[in-house]
């Protein structure tokens, strides 16, 4: 299994090696080009008959997350999804349907959005003293399969 360059040098920078279990996971989160949950990761890896745990699912998407090769989002259903982070990193945010459960990435107004974001978070920081190091916007509301 072939490992991407960039997630060679992310390993090597944060001084991880690069385990069968690790490859499974980006692997199957790259293949399937959505979000997963970790319990999807699991069950998918099972398919492949990978041996890997539970357990060690969620203690390597934690990792890969904290070296910014997955994003982590929250769609407010008490689960944690993952995704590949985008390089060059390409912000985007979600459009959630409360009916279904669809989630829509978007990324159409990032010029305008951008713009928008780096003005509230500047006057958040200013106003609480907090470094904000990211954020996430959802706009929830009912897909069209769904209306």
């Amino acid at each position: 299994m072939a490992v991407k360059k960039k997630w060679r040098e992310a390993f090597e920078r944060s001084h991880r090696r690069i385990t069968f279990s690790r490859k499974a996971i980006m692997k199957v989160l790259q293949e399937k080009g959505q979000h997963l949950s970790a319990e999807e990761v699991y069950k998918c890896l099972r398919e492949k008959n990978c041996k890997v745990g539970i357990a060690t699912v969620y203690r390597n998407l934690k990792l890969v997350s904290q070296m910014g090769l997955v994003n982590q989002v929250n769609f407010g259903d008490g689960k944690e999804y993952y995704e590949i982070a985008k390089v060059p990193a390409l912000h985007h945010h979600h459009l959630v349907c409360t009916v279904c459960g669809k989630v829509i990435d978007y990324s159409d107004f990032r010029e305008e959005e951008n713009e928008f974001v780096d003005i509230l978070g500047k006057k958040l920081e200013k106003i609480y003293d907090f470094t904000i190091q990211s954020h996430q916007l959802y706009f929830y509301g009912v897909c069209k399969d769904c209306r």
